[in-house]
């Protein structure tokens, strides 16, 4: 006797609702907004993208796990200083140096009068340990962070206060330093990566869809976790951190695991702003730009990793619209933005969806219901022979991932 054949997993998922979000958004980054923008515009897209890493990761951090960092710009940009050291090395061959006093350095270097490259920028002259450092290095910073804070339960708003001041502290680091990092200016006129030339139209959309790829990548990792046990952890130490404590769950080590993750994401989202925007400068590790992706994250919604790509969009989109018309005003728009997120809709655009749109689509996609189907002469089972079955049906479908909405799940 033939078992009926079953309909592949992969397939089933691509036409759940889940899967329709995200092929949603795969037909708008690869289809619609490279045929309707011009190089230019996609280009500024792609930059827009690489901060949706960073709110990849508070969703993770913050709005799993309950973890509000407001220095995620620190490992954004260690992510993409790291990359532009290659860049610059590469750029800064004693043939294409031989004006400088010193052949061979970056220019910056020879301006500060350095006579020979520091210890720490040989390793990237090699593209491999710079693609390692350019995770590995955000990974360290935050699991020193991490051991360090949560081991000793610290948490809440001193947390946040703490990681707003390393953010301020590597600003001034980094500025004071100018014959190691640059300075203010930062790392600038990167022209190529391994000999291909990133600053023509072509190589930036390449880099726009290698972009692309990368934030899907991220994106299915962190689906991965939040739907594992390891994500329902998460989410119960965000509501009853004790409880979980006291259930013999070690709570530090999985704050600093999500911590970790959310500092690749933002160093992989770091490394691919270098690239395509050509250059690195510690205005992106500061402050106001972490309290700026922050507001990415609240605006899509802080539970949705999908929504935050949304958000990163859409701020980044009007930071920019805005801007060019009233430069002086932009920041204004930006507080008023975030205390009408905050006060309005505090689930973000994912709240507004759940709110709005999905009782639209729960109306259109009705089924017929389960119970007209069956036979009429089927008696009518007691409340008390009902109760174990309504039991166990709740017991499958309670999921503590979506106690409060997140549209990823269906």
């Amino acid at each position: 006797m033939k078992t009926p054949s079953k309909t592949p997993s992969i397939v089933n998922w691509f036409t759940s609702r889940e899967g329709l979000y995200y092929l949603a958004l795969a037909a708008l980054l690869v289809v619609i907004l490279p045929l309707a923008l011009d190089p230019f515009r996609l280009n500024m897209v792609g930059k827009y993208l690489t901060y949706a890493f960073v709110a990849i990761g508070l969703v993770m951090c913050w709005g799993k796990a309950g973890i509000l960092s407001l220095g995620q710009g620190v490992f954004f940009g260690l992510g993409g200083y790291c990359m532009a050291m290659f860049l610059k090395l590469e750029a800064s061959t004693p043939e294409a140096t031989a004006i400088q006093s010193t052949p061979g350095i970056p220019d910056f270097m020879d301006w500060n009068q350095l006579t020979e490259l520091p210890w720490f920028w040989e390793p990237f002259h090699s593209f491999s340990f710079t693609l390692l450092a350019v995770i590995g290095v955000p990974m360290l910073l935050a699991f020193v962070i991490g051991f360090a804070m949560f081991t000793r339960r610290v948490g809440g708003v001193y947390f946040a206060i703490i990681t707003q001041a390393i953010a301020a502290i590597l600003t001034i680091l980094i500025i004071g330093q100018q014959g190691y990092t640059g300075g203010v200016n930062g790392i600038t006129d990167l022209q190529t990566l391994m000999g291909w030339d990133i600053r023509t139209d072509a190589a930036r959309t390449t880099l726009y869809f290698v972009c692309v790829a990368m934030l899907f990548l991220c994106l299915f990792v962190a689906r991965f976790v939040q739907n594992r046990k390891l994500g329902r952890i998460l989410v119960a130490m965000n509501a009853q951190e004790n409880r979980v404590r006291f259930s013999g769950y070690d709570v530090a080590a999985f704050k600093i695991f999500v911590f970790c993750l959310a500092a690749a994401f933002a160093g992989i989202g770091g490394a691919l702003f270098t690239l395509i925007v050509g250059f690195m400068s510690p205005s992106f590790i500061g402050i106001v730009a972490s309290i700026e992706m922050v507001i990415f994250c609240a605006l899509g919604g802080r539970l949705s990793i999908l929504g935050a790509v949304y958000g990163a969009l859409l701020v980044n989109a009007a930071k920019s619209g805005f801007s060019e018309s009233f430069p002086e005003l932009w920041p204004f728009a930006m507080g008023a933005l975030f205390i009408g997120v905050v006060l309005a809709f505090p689930n973000g655009l994912a709240g507004l969806y759940q709110s709005y749109v999905m009782p639209l689509e729960e109306r259109l996609l009705k089924r017929k219901p389960k119970a007209e189907a069956q036979p009429v002469s089927e008696p009518e089972p007691t409340p008390e022979a009902r109760k174990p079955a309504v039991e166990a049906k709740e017991a499958r479908e309670y999921d503590p991932m979506i106690e409060h909405y997140s549209p990823e799940k269906s």
